[in-house]
């Protein structure tokens, strides 16, 4: 046992060791007596700034006898802007970083400076000025302003955002919200060159351009009511609408207080289907939207997208004033319609403009709602009840809720709606991490479920022509049960439509093996396969006769100033066509496992249709989906 606690000792992960930053590297190397400090005016409070601090300071550089080197100031021949700085990412002279850490607001110090500790320093990031002085000792006086902590936005320090107000909520503005803010702003010398800090706010749509583009990125870190300063520098100073010249301007300070925002979506990324809230809902978005599976209350108003704005339905007129009732997650809705719910918030109103083919192209449409219209939906979500949570219940109201779920996805299989069926065995897969059987009878149970699950999100995989995501979830189940039949079978059709033949055929045999109940089956799936064969090959050799006749515009096939005529061989390519047709409506009385435990799949239409006029007639003759032509 001691042996043991000492190997457990001995193999505990230790936590890897932070690389030190290049300031710190840095600073490992100041040799004593190279930086001294002498307070010329005292500062206020006990604060000093530090590592992630913005820092605003002016400076002086002197020799040590006197002569102005460089300064900030204008007395001094400086342009009288102060420095900003944000300390541990700004590159900075070391002797001027260590020195402004030991300074408080207001604060007036000189220090004395080592060539090491200025523009002499070996790794000094940034290069000296012309003619300055590099190998000399020299006197920096320093004062301080002022510091605060900031929001770096960009990584090259284009965009920093200091918060003065905090503001309501974590939402934050994005394209193409609807924004509306009090603005001013001034140049680093403190000229003001726009004001909007009284009156209307200043109105503009997120993502459009009608901002700086660094103002822009700042206030997309912004909250409701919140009140901060940006600075921007040049290289994101865009013109714009609210400040068309920006000419000789190396940073702006805008003052910017975010009165409100409208939240839009482009739900789809390239503009067809928005969602425009018109009311605020209660609570915090998204966390507390029906973005799980839920039933959902709506009162909604369909309009058609037409100069009239038709209304062609209201839930209020014509449903007697009662909201629409129905669970996500299951079709129940238009696609556009059910994805935008989602996102609101109880008590929201919401407009939602949607394309035909998120509408009602791919959903009943109503009679008075052409085909290919553009819709609008003006929505309030009255409330929502979320799923049961499974924790606390006893493992039998546990299985009953799954089989509940699982007959929804079975339901929506049947319906040819694969990828919400799918959806739903794997919510179950899901929540089956957290349920432990506690006994045999259970356990057994749980795997049989569980490997039922997996066949049927197989299933799902194959109609939606994913052979290789159907062969995976198969092997979940076989990996558990290596002799599991039903299993073997559909990874074997999983296979046979990929067109791994020799995987195909060792699956069908195995199964026979593993369960000799079903060998019929094995057998069946074993003569498909060969037909299938046959008629991938028949295909691939009629594909590449078409082939070289294309390339040599029938130059083998013509006699002189005749046209050719259908020579033996191409009777006999239709005759085994042909004859291969009949063997495979043969086929069509073999009945083959149901690929869902509970329901009968339905004809399987022939992909090579598209491919091949001929063969996908033969092919969806064998009721398969795909053949891959090797």
């Amino acid at each position: 046992m001691a042996v043991q606690q000492e190997a457990a000792q001995e193999y505990v992960p230790q936590p890897k060791k932070k690389e030190p930053s290049e300031l710190e590297k840095r600073r490992k190397k100041i040799e004593p007596g190279s930086l001294k400090k002498a307070e010329m005016r005292p500062g206020g409070g006990d604060a000093r700034p530090s590592d992630g601090d913005q820092v605003l300071y002016h400076c002086t550089v002197r020799t040590l006898n006197g002569v102005v080197v460089e300064s900030t100031r204008s007395d001094n021949g400086g342009k009288g802007i102060p420095l900003r700085h944000v300390l541990g990412k700004s590159k900075m002279l070391l002797g001027v970083v260590e020195g402004l850490t030991t300074m408080l607001k207001g604060e007036v110090a000189m220090f004395k400076m080592k060539p090491s500790m200025h523009y002499g320093e070996a790794d000094c990031p940034i290069s000296p000025p012309s003619g300055f002085p590099k190998e000399d000792e020299l006197h920096f006086e320093i004062e301080m302003i002022e510091f605060s902590k900031v929001k770096v936005v960009n990584e090259d320090l284009g965009v920093i955002k200091k918060v003065i107000a905090d503001g309501q909520g974590w939402e934050t503005p994005r394209e193409p919200y609807e924004v509306q803010a009090r603005i001013s702003a001034k140049t680093g010398d403190g000229k003001v060159i726009l004001s909007h800090a009284q009156g209307d706010p200043y109105f503009f749509t997120f993502g459009k351009s009608e901002v700086p583009k660094g103002l822009e990125m700042g206030m997309g870190t912004m909250a409701r009511e919140e009140k901060a300063i940006i600075y921007v520098t040049g290289q994101y100073l865009t013109q714009s609408p609210l400040l068309s010249t920006i000419e000789g301007l190396d940073e702006v300070q805008f003052e910017v207080e975010l009165v409100h925002f409208v939240q839009v979506r482009d739900m789809l990324g390239d503009g067809r289907l928005i969602k425009r809230r018109l009311r605020d809902g209660k609570g915090e978005f998204p966390m507390d939207c029906p973005l799980h599976d839920s039933l959902l209350r709506v009162h909604y108003k369909a309009m058609l997208l037409n100069d009239e704005k038709t209304v062609f339905y209201d839930t209020r007129v014509d449903n007697d004033g009662q909201p629409l009732e129905f669970s996500s997650g299951e079709g129940l809705v238009p696609e556009g319609f059910e994805m935008s719910v989602r996102l609101m918030l109880p008590g929201e109103l919401a407009l939602v403009t949607c394309p035909p083919d998120y509408a009602y192209d791919r959903f009943p449409r109503p009679a008075n709602v052409p085909e290919g219209a553009h819709v609008q939906w003006e929505i309030e979500l009255l409330g929502f009840e979320m799923p049961k949570d499974w924790a606390g219940m006893d493992f039998q109201s546990i299985m009953d809720d799954a089989g509940k779920i699982r007959s929804t996805g079975n339901r929506l299989f049947k319906e040819g709606k694969f990828e919400l069926a799918k959806a739903k065995y794997e919510k179950v897969l899901r929540e089956f991490n957290h349920v432990n059987p506690q006994d045999d009878e259970e356990g057994k149970v749980f795997l049989n479920t569980r490997n039922l699950l997996h066949l049927n999100v197989a299933a799902c995989y194959l109609k939606m022509k994913e052979c290789r995501k159907s062969i995976e979830a198969c092997n979940k189940v076989l990996d558990a049960s290596p002799a599991h039949a039903k299993a073997l079978y559909r990874r074997g059709m999983a296979y046979m439509e990929a067109g791994d033949f020799d995987e195909a055929k060792n699956d069908f045999e195995m199964m026979a093996k593993a369960d000799k109940s079903s060998e019929p089956d094995s057998k069946a799936a074993l003569q498909k396969l060969k037909q299938t064969k046959q008629v991938c090959a028949v295909i691939r050799k009629k594909r590449s006769k078409e082939a070289a006749r294309k390339q040599f515009g029938g130059l083998f096939d013509k006699k002189p100033g005749e046209i050719a005529e259908v020579g033996p061989e191409d009777e006999a390519n239709e005759k085994e066509e042909e004859s291969t047709s009949k063997e495979q409506h043969k086929d069509d009385e073999i009945e083959e496992e149901p690929l869902l435990e509970d329901a009968v799949e339905g004809p399987r239409p022939g992909l090579l249709h598209r491919l091949w006029p001929t063969g996908g007639r033969l092919f969806s003759a064998l009721g398969l989906q795909r053949c891959t032509i090797l």
